[in-house]
């Protein structure tokens, strides 16, 4: 069986990375940058958190690519360092984001409603991002990322309670933008 060519690619980039080349170490970065940069976005309130996260997580990968195990894919690799760099992040910075502008909780509401099946995804990710940091966190972690709430958990140190509790917050959050947005395209048109 002939191997693959971009897998011996990336093996060939991640041995000069083991040897702690820099041609290497840049390869990597430019390889991957959108891929991790996505995952960032997710768990960031701006776009310069993003890169300070995707940054922190590729000075992790450089230092511990020697423990990387070549028979598993590098990209889950990868994105487990760059999720749990987030969590990090989130937790070092965790008392700044408990705060929510009274002005921004009014008006929201437990009624269900069926999102706009036209949105853009651009759009439902701007929506995503208006969340306070620790629903958004928990909201990535569950419904994304597909982690348990006895995962998320460990991992934020929280109770599961609390984030059952920030999912659902999120989501009657996310239903009230959702609607606010359906009656400003209304009155547009």
């Amino acid at each position: 069986m002939k191997p693959n060519t971009e897998s011996s690619k990336i093996r060939e980039i991640l041995e000069g990375c083991k040897k702690n080349d820099r041609k290497y170490q840049e390869l990597l970065y430019k390889q991957y940058f959108g891929f991790a940069m996505s995952h960032c976005l997710r768990y960031s309130n701006s776009r310069e958190e993003a890169l300070e996260i995707l940054n922190d997580s590729f000075l992790k990968v450089f230092n511990k690519i020697n423990t990387y195990d070549f028979e598993r894919p590098f990209g889950v690799w990868l994105k487990r360092i760059v999720v749990n760099t987030a969590i990090d992040t989130y937790r070092s910075q965790n008392k700044h984001y408990f705060h929510y502008e009274i002005d921004n909780a009014i008006g929201l509401s437990s009624r269900d409603i069926s999102p706009a099946d036209n949105l853009a995804f651009e759009d439902l990710l701007k929506l995503v991002h208006r969340l306070p940091k620790n629903y958004l966190t928990n909201f990535n972690l569950y419904v994304i990322d597909g982690f348990t709430h006895e995962e998320i958990s460990k991992m934020l140190g929280i109770s599961v309670g609390t984030s059952k509790s920030n999912v659902s917050r999120a989501r009657e959050m996310l239903r009230g933008m959702l609607e606010s947005s359906d009656k400003l395209n209304v009155e547009r048109k």
